[in-house]
């Protein structure tokens, strides 16, 4: 049985709302010990300390504001984030970042928004769970004046090719890796890039409930993924790398608890 942590999962997305404890549960059993709740806004956030706090030792969580609702961040948020983050449950701030591909929010409210929650995470010295897509040159150029300020960070889903996956190495960030390595249509440049990953920089995280991955064989009728998926993306991984699955699965369990500060299970 392998010991993984999903360091992301979006649980309290309301999907679950009819059977988180089963898959909480299903999660176990399929070897995923432990799970950091993605916090996408205060509300998600607070509902992601809840979660904590039911299952302790479990469940741990992000407290940040994802791009797309980087519009209504203000100095009140950054308030109720900052009071999150003096929970322990909570272990990194975001889920933040640019999105220049939606531009749900306006791109300067999405600056505002990731500089301010850059500069909490230097303040409370916990790692950032990172969000980019179509602003990879701003991303970095932000990234990397306040990186010495920083406790390390993690690319969430990464889905680059090998000129952003070399960026963020030089920056010294983890890489999140989702099902999307799983995707004939979208993965190429992802698995292309995935020999890359130092292995002392890999993360495993299934984005539920979102990017199932699509070489499941049978695919549930639901189209939900959830973290019990895990262990079929590091098993895609290992084999992208010539690794062998316990290998990639030890590796990525350490790298989770030396990010987070997270105790291992006994």
């Amino acid at each position: 049985m392998l010991d993984l942590i999903d360091i992301g999962a979006n649980l309290t997305h309301d999907s679950f709302d009819a059977d988180r404890d089963e898959v909480l549960e299903r999660a176990m059993a399929s070897g995923v010990a432990r799970i950091v709740v993605t916090g996408t806004s205060v509300t998600s956030s607070v509902q992601a300390a809840a979660l904590c706090k039911a299952h302790p030792g479990r469940l741990f969580a992000t407290a940040g504001v994802h791009p797309h609702h980087a519009a209504g961040f203000d100095a009140h948020t950054a308030a109720a984030l900052r009071a999150l983050l003096a929970n322990p449950a909570f272990v990194a701030v975001g889920e933040c970042g640019l999105d220049f591909f939606r531009d749900y929010s306006p791109r300067e409210a999405q600056r505002h928004a990731f500089a301010a929650q850059l500069e909490l995470a230097g303040e409370v010295s916990k790692p950032v769970f990172l969000h980019q897509r179509d602003a990879h040159e701003e991303f970095v150029a932000l990234l990397r004046a306040v990186r010495d300020r920083l406790a390390g960070g993690v690319a969430h889903c990464f889905t680059g090719g090998v000129h952003e996956l070399d960026a963020y190495l030089d920056l010294d960030l983890y890489i999140g890796v989702t099902g999307w390595v799983c995707d004939e249509r979208r993965g190429g440049a992802l698995r292309s890039a995935v020999p890359r990953i130092p292995l002392d920089r890999l993360l495993v995280e299934t984005d539920a409930p979102y990017l199932l991955p699509r070489d499941l064989a049978p695919k549930p009728q639901s189209r939900r993924n959830e973290p019990k998926f895990l262990a079929h993306i590091v098993e895609r991984l290992a084999a992208l790398t010539n690794q062998p699955v316990d290998v990639v699965a030890n590796a990525a369990t350490a790298n989770a608890e030396r990010l987070f500060g997270l105790q291992r299970n006994t």
